[in-house]
């Protein structure tokens, strides 16, 4: 296990905003990102082809020796988590959740609002955390239809994505929302315009951070060797090429720009 990676895996490049976490919490660690291009974006998709994706991808890294995988995609952890780590018991398997618990505790107007895909928003983990943690707080949901791709595109923080969350946000703050919570991997790429669109005084929880801690604790609770070396293979079911211009833009650190960049068969 001395030299197996650590994987992280989305359906494109939104797990980048795991990553850049990950990466400062264990820089000496080899790592595996998968990114499902060739099924991106997976949050308008029909859940059981889906769901036989996750489990197609996450063999796939397993299969390259993977010694634990980040499932850095909201989408694919509320459809597919616990079925995974059935299937790999011994695996640590590590996955997200909308950060309503943290929110429900910062705010002050008591409203929050959870920017999330289709799947996420109506899916049985956001139900259960808003049930567990949102008592006393009311709970916006919405599905800003389209963000992903113009992330995917590097326009995140486009004018095209500022007019597209607008409507939401806008109607949040008349609301009183005064904590927004970003409920997809990708969402971290579009900050800037959410900040511009959703006023001042409005907190937005980031859960990447604490992914990225969950994950290295993991590792450090397990015994697991966290001396890797710090290579870093991008994988994708699309183009190499496209997604090594899109992650040097989204993440400009020296080892984004001279990974190893492949691609990754399903």
């Amino acid at each position: 296990m001395t030299r197996a990676p650590i994987a992280v895996f989305d359906s494109g490049v939104g797990g980048l905003s795991v990553l850049r976490h990950l990466r400062a919490e264990l820089p000496d660690e080899g790592v595996l990102y998968a990114a499902d291009a060739a099924w991106c974006p997976y949050g308008p998709k029909p859940p059981e082809p889906l769901r036989a994706r996750i489990h197609a991808v996450v063999g796939a890294l397993v299969a390259r020796g993977a010694k634990e995988v980040v499932v850095a995609c909201n989408t694919a952890s509320t459809l597919a988590l616990t079925e995974l780590r059935e299937r790999w018991p011994a695996l640590p398997i590590v996955g997200m959740e909308p950060a309503v618990k943290p929110a429900a505790e910062r705010t002050e107007s008591r409203a929050i609002g959870v920017l999330a895909t289709a799947t996420t928003a109506a899916g049985e983990p956001l139900a259960r955390l808003v049930d567990r943690f949102g008592r006393g707080v009311r709970v916006h949901i919405a599905v800003p239809e389209g963000l992903v791709e113009l992330i995917e595109a590097g326009r995140g923080e486009s004018l095209e994505a500022v007019a597209l969350l607008r409507p939401v946000l806008e109607r949040w703050r008349a609301a009183g929302v005064d904590t927004v919570v970003l409920g997809c991997s990708h969402f971290p790429f579009a900050r800037a315009a959410i900040d511009r669109t959703a006023g001042p005084g409005v907190e937005v929880v980031d859960p990447g951070p604490a992914v990225a801690r969950r994950a290295a604790r993991v590792l450090t609770d397990r015994a697991e060797d966290t001396e890797g070396g710090a290579v870093t293979t991008f994988l994708t079911t699309g183009d190499p090429g496209e997604l090594r211009a899109i992650a040097t833009r989204l993440v400009p650190e020296r080892w984004v720009a001279d990974a190893d960049y492949d691609s990754l068969r399903i």
